[in-house]
């Protein structure tokens, strides 16, 4: 196992570097979603719920940062609890950033959901209690980092003309979308974690999928950096 585990984390290195425009890019939406969105008029339920829905699912940033959070959790209690601290605070900050207009730069807040997924994947590797001697609160910091997330996707809605018509409605779909769409995503992600645990080999790789986890976080958070200050 140990032999293969450079070669495991070289291939997924290479991987995450091909991946790297899909993953810098997790919070965009499709020139036709845009178009749509620009274009509709009035309330429109399930159309803005789908969008949301699309864009859980396919948000590559959501998605790491969920696995890290149930990397080691085995009760459906405790990823009930960590889930719903993620769905408020992402919920809170997306219906507030559109529906108010508060502006914050979509870089730094990009970045900064990179650093969850590095947070995340260090906490999953004792991190915290091996260099700084205690545990931070996981449960406060799945929420705050909720926050941002939500943020990260209110800056991109934030540059549509969207109707005034329907437009609460229509950003409240797209939220019930996007919740929607995390349980479809993290359905998917517990029923693979499942079959990877009853494989035996699960915690002898922990530290592998951790740190690759880690990776790709670094990557999202340069990739976003480097835009801050060249762009």
């Amino acid at each position: 196992m140990f032999t293969s585990l450079p070669r495991i984390l070289l291939a997924a290195a290479t991987l995450l570097v091909a991946l790297l425009p899909q993953l810098a890019l997790a919070h965009g939406v499709a020139d036709g979603d845009r178009a749509f969105i620009e274009q509709s008029s009035g309330l429109q339920i399930l159309p803005f719920i789908y969008l949301g829905a699309k864009h859980m699912v396919t948000g590559y940033d959501h998605l790491l940062f969920l696995f890290g959070v149930i990397f080691f959790l085995y009760r459906m209690k405790d990823i009930g609890v960590y889930v719903t601290l993620f769905a408020v605070g992402h919920s809170v900050t997306l219906l507030y950033g559109v529906l108010s207009g508060t502006h914050v730069n979509a870089y730094l807040v990009d970045a900064i959901i990179g650093l969850s997924v590095v947070y995340k994947a260090f906490d999953n590797l004792g991190g915290f209690r091996r260099l700084l001697g205690f545990q931070p609160n996981t449960r406060a910091a799945v929420l705050i980092f909720g926050f941002f997330h939500g943020f990260g996707l209110a800056t991109k809605l934030q540059e549509f003309t969207f109707s005034e018509e329907g437009l609460v409605g229509n950003i409240v779909s797209f939220n019930v979308g996007v919740e929607i769409g995390q349980l479809l995503a993290l359905s998917a992600i517990l029923l693979a974690v499942s079959f990877w645990r009853q494989s035996g080999s699960y915690l002898r790789q922990a530290f592998a999928a951790n740190t690759l986890l880690m990776g790709a976080g670094f990557i999202l958070m340069g990739y976003q950096l480097t835009g801050y200050f060249v762009g």
